[in-house]
């Protein structure tokens, strides 16, 4: 049987096992998905292979660190410097970035031209570049600008709280684990209702809750949606790595459809 897990701290909320063994039950494969808790993430090399785990997600705070410690990484993680799917090519650790795709497939339904990212960890990386390939030129919004230099060197906008000067946005993202286990905002309540005074959709990439960044986007009249469709798009696409694309990808998405209903 192969092994499959993710990787993150905290973890215990992942619903990524129910989504894969669902797959991996109703098709036949030969694999088994669990949940590993990583408290530091210069240690994930050595549990991945010690474990002898066939492929893992990864989760935060870890996918800078994956990303660093992977033998090979592939497609648009290059560019962004974070991963957050490893595959076991015979002890060769090689890396993805299936959170980016992910995240664009989830709000392509959304009308929206301007974009602004909340946060500036390896998700909110991910997902400017990604944007940026697809023709946007998304603004970056963080807390401090340590992590701000990565935006600025790619020529992106990027302001810390205080540097910020309000400008109209469609889409507000929050990328920050603000809200995952806390009743905390990713900004300053003051600083979000002037941004969505003039915005259309706020998504955030926590699921299977309400944030209080999605409660006042809420209240203030935006359309809204969690992270569920993200963890759903990135999910099928790493369970294709993960089986060596021996499954129908429509297949995968069916499936994995069916195991949110029973969580939802």
């Amino acid at each position: 049987m192969r092994l499959y897990a993710i990787f993150g701290n905290p973890v215990e909320h992942s619903i990524s096992p129910i989504l894969h063994n669902f797959v991996f039950k109703h098709t036949g494969f030969n694999g088994c998905y669990t949940k590993v808790l990583v408290e530091n993430g210069q240690g994930l090399k050595d549990i991945f292979l010690g474990l002898q785990i066939k492929g893992a997600n990864i989760t935060v705070p870890h996918k800078e660190w994956a990303y660093r410690l992977a033998d090979e990484v592939l497609g648009i993680a290059k560019e962004i410097g974070a991963v957050n799917t490893w595959y076991n090519d015979n002890g060769k650790i090689i890396a993805y970035n299936t959170d980016a795709p992910g995240f664009y497939e989830s709000v392509r339904n959304f009308n929206f031209k301007q974009v602004l990212i909340l946060g500036a960890g390896g998700t909110a990386k991910a997902i400017a570049l990604y944007f940026r390939h697809k023709g946007y030129e998304p603004v970056i919004l963080n807390r401090s600008a340590k992590r701000l230099s990565y935006f600025l060197e790619k020529n992106f906008q990027a302001f810390t709280w205080d540097e910020f000067r309000n400008g109209s946005y469609d889409l507000i993202i929050n990328t920050t684990s603000a809200g995952l286990s806390d009743n905390t905002l990713p900004a300053p309540k003051e600083l979000l209702e002037k941004i969505f005074s003039q915005a259309q959709n706020a998504v955030d990439v926590i699921y299977n809750k309400e944030t209080p960044f999605l409660k006042l986007a809420n209240d203030m009249g935006l359309i809204t949606k969690d992270g569920t469709e993200m963890l759903l798009y990135q999910g099928i696409l790493a369970n294709e790595i993960f089986t060596d694309f021996s499954i129908d990808k429509k297949r995968i998405e069916s499936l994995m459809r069916r195991s949110l209903e029973l969580v939802g």
